[in-house]
């Protein structure tokens, strides 16, 4: 077993491109060709945004807690629990709690004035004042309704995976057992058609049990949505032991013509299958959703493959722009949200292609947070904070 501490920079490059397709993502569902409850909906849209969220966000945060539960395990084995247990009370914990009473009353300034500019015009101080009217809704609706649920997942994880890993230190013999039954298992999952066949098929099976077709976003309460908290789990648990048996890596990034082919029919089978979740009715629909599911976990697994190893080749080696960008996309996409609805709400009736509307709130929406980072963060007790702990941890974790 090979266990490097060193910083993974293809790993590192790979937590910025799914927090900054994050943030892709939630800009470019004001362009939806149908209204699916979104801030706002833009007088242009588009198909191809459906197609685009569809594949993005099959493996955005898989992959996200991939690397979350890599990078979890590095911090593990270079400081122990107690001190990794701390590190991910402020890192995660502080965002999450300030975060969300910050946070939320402007998303909800931002539905409250998309909703107004779909009716006629935005009304931007009223909407303010709704969004901070919210606050006094509490209790209710704590901690829910902001794309911040990642955090308290991720909190989850931790906890569970600190728990175990207690228990097992108490038991070695038991705990030498299960590593060796667990390096054959894994060995075999990542390696062989059968046990990517397996992989597809769990989380299938968790996929049939979401309220849409795809993956929920649990944003609704603080019970884990338990669907959700099995494939994202499986995910961080990956995560975990690859750092374990990082010789692994190399037979799960493999890209042969068997796993390529598998996923050109996984995301075309996902695309058209996708249609008849509105069709209830549809005499086939039972057998199209079960289709669905298998070619979307499909599709789930072999990107994560696939991004891992286009990664892997482009950014082995040190690269200045990845690591200035990995530096602030933790920041970026704590704050990304508020910034890209009410961005949305101002383009929202102009009349511009809905790409260069697309492309201008993405840049938009980081200049205004790298330029925040670099004013209110990277000189200040924040930067601290998001590292994880008043003396900052060299990891790179989720």
């Amino acid at each position: 077993m090979s266990m490097s501490t060193e910083r993974i920079e293809y790993l590192d490059a790979l937590r910025v491109f799914a927090l900054i397709l994050g943030v892709v993502f939630h800009a470019g569902l004001s362009f939806m060709p149908v209204f699916i409850g979104w801030a706002v909906m833009d007088i242009h849209t588009s198909p191809a945004i459906s197609i685009f969220s569809l594949v993005s966000h099959s493996f955005r945060m898989p992959l996200f807690f991939l690397i979350a539960g890599f990078f979890t395990c590095m911090s593990l084995q270079k400081y122990g629990v107690k001190t990794l247990m701390t590190s991910r009370a402020v890192r995660l914990g502080i965002p999450f709690i300030a975060g969300w009473f910050l946070l939320r009353p402007l998303l909800v300034s931002g539905w409250v004035m998309g909703g107004a500019s779909m009716r006629g015009e935005a009304d931007i101080p009223n909407g303010l004042w709704q969004g901070l009217q919210s606050l006094t809704d509490l209790p209710a609706g704590m901690f829910t309704g902001t794309h911040l649920w990642f955090l308290y997942y991720l909190m989850l994880f931790t906890a569970i995976a600190a728990i175990v890993i207690t228990l097992l230190q108490r038991l070695p013999a038991t705990s030498q057992s299960l590593a060796a039954v667990g390096s054959r298992v894994l060995a075999w999952l990542c390696a062989s058609r059968s046990g990517l066949m397996l992989r597809c098929l769990l989380v299938a099976g968790c996929l049939w049990w979401m309220e849409h077709w795809g993956l929920d976003t649990p944003d609704k309460s603080l019970w884990p949505h338990l669907p959700l908290l099995l494939i994202y789990g499986g995910f961080f648990l990956l995560g975990w032991v690859l750092y374990q048996h990082q010789f692994l890596l190399a037979d799960f990034m493999q890209i042969s013509w068997f796993r390529l082919t598998s996923l050109g029919i996984g995301v075309m089978g996902a695309i058209y299958l996708s249609a008849y979740e509105m069709h209830p009715g549809h005499e086939l629909y039972l057998y199209f959703k079960a289709g669905f599911v298998v070619c979307y976990a499909s599709m789930m697994w072999l990107l994560v493959a696939v991004f891992m190893t286009v990664c892997k080749r482009l950014f082995s080696q040190p690269n200045a722009a990845i690591r200035y960008l990995s530096a602030r996309a933790y920041w970026l996409y704590l704050i990304h949200l508020p910034l890209v609805v009410w961005l949305q709400v101002a383009f929202a009736e102009i009349e511009l292609h809905w790409l260069v509307k697309l492309i201008s709130i993405t840049v938009i929406t980081l200049a205004i947070a790298f330029a925040l980072f670099e004013l209110i963060v990277k000189n200040t007790w924040l930067k601290h904070v998001l590292s994880g702990a008043s003396k900052p941890l060299a990891e790179r974790a989720g």
